[in-house]
């Protein structure tokens, strides 16, 4: 695994892609690894016989470095996260509970490993928990790269969850509650910016919800500007597209298929220069305000390629996706007479199965 990151960052898309050949095997090979010092990962929910609990014991054992940082008011699995954070603990790996006041959702690994050029930090950012059995239900996608500045950010933002700083700035990581709200109105108010002088402009985003006024707000803005707003929202959006002198360029759609969509992706056109995000936070005041989430940019080409491609599928899909309307109803997608059945969850199965096929 290591010898494929220093090649290039990989992006990871379950349950498409396998977690447990992917995200697990990285974990478990990093605490079996000689030349592996420290293993560091926030844990949000994971199953009680989870590879990734084991994979850390045997770190500790190993005589690596190792701190999880569990969320212990994860809803609905308080009990559970408290039962193997003891667990944790009783191995030697150094558990950490969160910052006073905020709720620890971040998914991110840190491992680092000492190499013939000197220590590399290799991680993984992603949007859905560490645990094997929602990843077979769940649609996620997660970076791993040895970028050394998002090396450099998660090593500060862990010094921050593990109270050794108060980190204001980060490099590239868009960190919640320090900077990604902000970030995310620059970035909106860019797109304004672009269509008022008569560039192209366009935002693609896709969450779990979109609740938070303010974001809304600058939505309403840059549709009136012209900008081109398409939402995939799986749940509760209280944003309404289609409305006349307020929304008339946002489209919102729902997909509900086979898994539940759960990846959080945000991309914005920026004139031909697109820039597009990945992480934990959707677009509400907990996740902004009262949570530590984290926001990572995709910079290799192809992946960024590959999750507009994505998203382009979810907005063309006319059998899986439900559009919301002015009045707030959603009303199922049909295709035409004679129209081919685009099932977006179900070309992400065959693509990977014809993947597979190719090696």
């Amino acid at each position: 695994v290591f010898s494929l990151i220093r090649q290039r960052d990989l992006l990871v898309h379950h349950p498409y892609y396998s977690f447990s050949a992917t995200v697990q095997r990285f974990i478990t090979q990093a605490a079996h690894d000689p030349k592996v010092l420290a293993i560091k990962m926030t844990l949000y929910r994971t199953s009680g016989d989870s590879p990734i609990i084991k994979a850390l014991i045997a770190a500790a054992e190993n005589g690596k470095q190792v701190v999880a940082l569990v969320e212990l008011k994860a809803r609905f699995d308080e009990e559970n996260n408290i039962l193997w954070a003891r667990k944790l603990e009783k191995a030697g790996v150094h558990v950490v509970y969160g910052l006073l006041g905020l709720k620890t959702h971040t998914k991110v690994v840190l491992v680092v490993r000492r190499e013939p050029e000197g220590i590399r930090r290799y991680i993984h950012i992603g949007t859905g928990n560490y645990n094997p059995k929602t990843a077979k239900l769940y649609t996620d996608v997660g970076l791993l790269s040895c970028r050394h500045e998002l090396g450099a950010d998660l090593t500060e933002l862990f010094n921050v969850l593990t109270g050794y700083s108060k980190q204001r700035g980060y490099r590239k990581l868009l960190v919640a509650p320090v900077s990604l709200r902000d970030r995310m109105t620059q970035l909106i108010q860019r797109e304004i910016d672009h269509a008022k002088v008569g560039h192209p402009a366009r935002i693609m985003a896709k969450m779990n919800s979109l609740v938070d006024k303010k974001l809304i707000a600058k939505l309403y803005e840059a549709s009136n500007a012209g900008v081109q707003i398409d939402l995939i929202i799986r749940g509760i959006c209280c944003l309404r597209p289609g409305l006349a002198n307020m929304s008339e360029n946002i489209q919102v759609i729902s997909i509900i298929g086979r898994y539940l969509e759960h990846s959080r992706i945000f991309w914005f056109q920026n004139n031909g220069e697109s820039e597009c995000f990945i992480g934990s936070a959707d677009w509400m005041p907990r996740n902004l305000d009262r949570r530590v989430e984290a926001v990572t940019p995709i910079e290799e080409g192809a992946i960024a390629q590959h999750l507009y491609d994505v998203m382009e599928l979810m907005l063309s899909d006319n059998r899986q996706a439900w559009e919301l309307q002015p009045d707030g109803r959603y009303q199922q997608r049909q295709p035409e007479d004679e129209e081919p059945v685009r099932s977006s969850q179900v070309i992400l199965m065959e693509q990977a199965l014809e993947s597979i096929a190719k090696g």
